[in-house]
């Protein structure tokens, strides 16, 4: 089983390479077209699979996850926007606002709830007690 494993990880390697070369859009492909890719994948499957991996790919700016801008898309919005700021929820003033109405409206039904125990407990401290039953003779 062992004298198999090179070659099995060769064909994963393939087959994964292909398939992603294959999926991936053409705008963002880096150093060749992407046949070119497809057929160096497919006629010298180790090295065509690292090259791929290595140089084909797109890549990542900066560690972040954006992809390298293609010369047709440089000029896009998409390139020019701002990065959205991630808050916490309690940087969130928004949620911070909801947290007080919610936080309100609780305290007016524990108050409420309070007042009716409350008169519960009076009303069955002022009711008059019945006398024992006592047993007939």
């Amino acid at each position: 089983m062992l004298r198999f494993a090179p070659v099995i990880i060769e064909v994963l390697l393939l087959i994964y390479c292909l398939i992603d070369c294959i999926q991936t859009p053409e705008a963002e492909i880096r150093n060749l077209p992407k046949w070119a890719w497809i057929l160096l994948i497919l006629i010298v499957p180790l090295v065509g699979g690292v090259a791929w991996l290595v140089a084909g790919r797109p890549g990542k700016v900066g560690g972040r996850g954006v992809p390298w801008p293609s010369p047709s898309s440089a000029g896009s919005p998409q390139w020019q926007r701002p990065a959205r700021q991630v808050m916490g929820p309690d940087d969130d003033p928004d949620f911070l606002r909801q947290m007080q109405q919610g936080n309100a409206e609780q305290e007016r039904l524990l108050k409420r709830w309070e007042e009716d125990l409350r008169e519960r407990e009076d009303r069955l401290r002022n009711e008059p007690k019945d006398p024992p039953d006592t047993p007939a003779t």
